[in-house]
């Protein structure tokens, strides 16, 4: 990877796209070794995890993910999702926090060496550009390996560096897992964080 080891280095989690990055490519993240992995890369300030949530259902499916991210050394940035129909008449979900993950990556700017984006969306080419002209460098990891593609070219073209999720399988990944009714112990791997989260994005 492309890290010096005096590095202070800042991950920025766009929970859904990494997710649907993820399940592209037939794996899951475990986050556990995510964090290990990037920890041993250089001085890791903070892991920012971004994702809406669907406040008003009595069972939240990422809620389990979400709790056992904060207490596991992820910074939570959480935001209720707004419902809408759509045109066919089906309830929808949108939650978007671009925002929320644009301000505190140019918040911290000033007090890291190097950013590492977890996404694939072209809306933060000009973000990772202005980062940049701050003296920081800016890696984005995302995916060329699916179909079609999760990372939007100018978003690629733009970074310093682009680490191709796929590669990373092996030093991150688990298995796809089945959904279980198991109580969620040291890691909560078996359940699909996202399932009945129509659409979070």
């Amino acid at each position: 990877m492309p890290f010096y080891s005096e590095e202070r280095i800042a991950l920025f989690i766009d929970g859904s796209n990494l997710y649907a990055a993820a399940r592209a490519l037939g794996f899951d993240i475990d986050y556990k070794r995510l964090l290990s992995e990037f920890a041993s890369q250089g001085r890791l300030v903070r892991a920012f995890y971004y994702t809406a949530l669907i406040e008003d259902q009595e069972y939240s499916p990422i809620r389990p993910l979400v709790d056992w991210l904060d207490y596991n050394g992820y910074t939570m940035v959480t935001k209720p999702t707004k419902e809408f129909t759509d045109s066919a008449g089906r309830r929808k979900y949108k939650g978007n926090m671009d925002i929320e993950l644009a301000i505190d990556m140019m918040e911290l700017a000033g007090h890291i060496d190097h950013a590492v984006l977890f996404s694939g969306d072209g809306d933060f080419r000009r973000l990772v550009e202005s980062i940049q002209r701050q003296g920081v460098r800016v890696s984005v990891v995302s995916t060329v390996k699916s179909q079609p593609p999760m990372i939007a070219d100018e978003l690629r073209r733009q970074a310093d560096f682009f680490i191709e999720l796929k590669d990373m399988e092996k030093k991150v990944g688990r298995a796809v897992s089945q959904k279980s009714d198991r109580e969620f112990e040291d890691y909560p791997g078996e359940f699909d964080p996202y399932e009945d989260a129509e659409e979070i994005a």
